[in-house]
């Protein structure tokens, strides 16, 4: 079981444009070439910030208000907020608010011997991170430049750097990096 922070990346560091906008990254297709889908079935569970919450919320459940979608997962996700935010009827989701430290053992445990999905934004990533309990990075570069918007992640990983693990150039002009969190010594 690993916690894994798993996104796209503009090649100036950003996750989403200045308007919490993904539509730089929908030019390239959907993902069907990546590791998306082979990735996706072996988590357990998944976290998200309140921004990343209602990005899926405005894209894909509410895309349509007259047509509602089911919410895209069937893994229990878990979104860290400050404030008060729908719930979607029928899917697994509790709302967290504080440190990842006295929530993380139930997360855990629903992941089972699965993986963690840390979905966004940078700053949970980066609180993960900061507790220990971020163990790969999966991002696929894409080249444009988006010039500002949501960072890859809010705090520095200096030392000891993140390993590389694997570069792989994807058909669509997309660059996807695994990198590993190493530990202080």
């Amino acid at each position: 079981m690993k916690t894994v922070y798993y996104t796209a990346v503009s090649l100036d560091g950003y996750i989403a444009d200045s308007s919490h906008s993904l539509n730089w990254l929908f030019q390239f297709g959907d993902g069907d070439e990546s590791s998306f889908p082979t990735f996706i079935r072996e988590v357990g569970a998944i976290v998200m910030g309140s921004n990343t919450y209602e990005w899926v919320l405005r894209n894909h459940v509410y895309e349509d208000p007259n047509q509602p979608k089911d919410w895209p997962y069937e893994q229990p996700a878990w979104v860290f907020t400050s404030r008060s935010l729908p719930h979607v009827a029928g899917a697994d989701i509790s709302f967290v608010s504080g440190e990842i430290a006295p929530v993380f053992s139930d997360i855990r445990e629903a992941a089972g011997e699965k993986s963690i999905w840390v979905v966004g934004g940078g700053d949970l990533a980066a609180q993960f991170h900061e507790g220990g309990l971020l163990d790969v990075i999966i991002v696929t570069i894409a080249p444009v430049l988006l010039a500002s918007g949501a960072p890859l992640f809010t705090r520095q990983i200096v030392t000891p750097p993140l390993k590389v693990l694997e570069v792989k150039p994807q058909a669509s002009g997309l660059l996807e990096m695994r990198l590993g969190v190493q530990r202080p010594i």
